[in-house]
């Protein structure tokens, strides 16, 4: 049986021709690094990086019955976003299991009361996110669009950000506040341009067509030129989302964890209008989570050198007590970092004797509160 090929975005050769390492990312074959992936990491966090993110899911609602039909397939309160912001949410099954994190646009509307949505899910899941939404609309005067194909998207993190673009663009940064998006032009390229970014920083990311990015890539290169910008891989962008305690999904999240036991309960919106997908399941998932929660998640940082990795066990006395989920050399603390899910008796920050069993070996780690790292406002 012969696998399928993997898929490319529309900056593929432009990625080969700057040297970078290529890895199958969710059946994508994605830029992992170009140079060091710690001097990228560096650079995002001091100066600018440019990602190219083609291989998210992009999915559109439309119809008079959108809002209502993602109130329904949702646990966020889509209805109450208002046109041109975007909110964090997620989509559960029945039992309240996380299929995946999203991000969902409101768009500016040809007519009124008919403004579209967009769906921003992860790559890995944009075939299960599509397809839930196809079954759960049923019923809604609403329609459901794969546009995966119709986007690429390219992100510029950190700092130097907003005066690289506002020298490409007249669109009101200024005005755009974090978890907003405008219609604008870019270099001469038409986008929307989202506040919203996975690194901890100030940032952009924008959704063009695929015939556009290597146009608007190489703009973006050139008025970065004196500002230090880069081009960055996925290996820097998960060591830059691990610092900012940012969850991934199939590591922080899946279906066998509700978005409580995540402790990110804040995006259920029991308060909605009208029942939603989940519902029950995750009110008693509310109700055990703030009684007892059965495990919870931390932050790990490392007193010696080595390195914990998804699914090395964490120990206290001996025992087991918890998971990592996600660990790598953090550039911005110098020593390495994980995130973990530890019985709730170890949570606390500075809880004594906890360790991380790395090939038979329990090194000592400290328990911290998440994140390792917050951005200066």
């Amino acid at each position: 049986m012969s696998s399928s090929p993997l898929r490319r975005t529309a900056l593929d050769a432009l990625h080969r021709s700057l040297g970078a390492t290529m890895t199958d990312f969710a059946g994508w074959d994605m830029p992992l690094r170009y140079g060091s992936e710690r001097d990228e990491h560096n650079a995002v966090r001091t100066r600018a990086g440019l990602f190219d993110l083609s291989h998210m899911g992009e999915i559109t609602v439309t119809g008079p019955e959108a809002a209502a039909l993602l109130d329904h397939a949702l646990v966020g309160d889509i209805g109450g976003v208002r046109v041109g912001r975007a909110r964090y949410t997620m989509i559960c099954r029945e039992d309240g299991g996380i299929l995946d994190d999203l991000i969902v646009y409101r768009l500016a509307g040809s007519e009124a009361g008919s403004s579209p949505y967009m769906v921003v899910a992860n790559a890995s899941n944009a075939q299960v996110v599509l397809d839930a939404l196809v079954e759960r609309s049923a019923g809604f005067d609403a329609e459901v669009h794969d546009d995966r194909d119709a986007y690429a998207l390219i992100a510029v993190q950190g700092p130097e950000s907003p005066g690289i673009l506002a020298s490409l663009t007249d669109a009101d940064l200024e005005g755009l506040k974090y978890y907003a998006g405008l219609p604008g032009t870019v270099a001469g390229v038409p986008a929307l341009i989202a506040r919203t970014g996975y690194t901890g920083e100030d940032g952009f990311e924008l959704f063009v067509k695929p015939e556009h990015a290597v146009e608007l890539w190489q703009a973006l290169t050139k008025a970065g030129e004196g500002a230090g910008l880069v081009p960055c891989g996925l290996s820097c962008r998960d060591t830059l989302r691990l610092e900012a305690g940012m969850p991934l999904y199939g590591h922080e999240l899946s279906t066998s964890l509700t978005p409580f036991d995540a402790g990110l309960g804040r995006v259920v919106k029991f308060e909605k209008e009208g029942d939603f997908v989940g519902r029950e399941a995750l009110a008693a998932a509310a109700a055990r989570a703030g009684a007892n929660p059965p495990r919870v998640l931390v932050g790990l940082v490392a007193e010696g050198r080595r390195v914990p990795r998804a699914g090395y066990a964490v120990v206290a006395d001996g025992t087991v007590i918890g998971e990592v989920t996600s660990g790598a050399p953090s550039p911005t603390l110098g020593k390495p970092i994980a995130m973990a899910y530890v019985d709730a008796a170890h949570s606390a920050p500075g809880t004594p004797g906890v360790g991380v069993d790395i090939r038979g070996t329990h090194e000592p780690y400290q328990v911290v509160a998440l994140p390792f790292y917050k951005r200066q406002k």
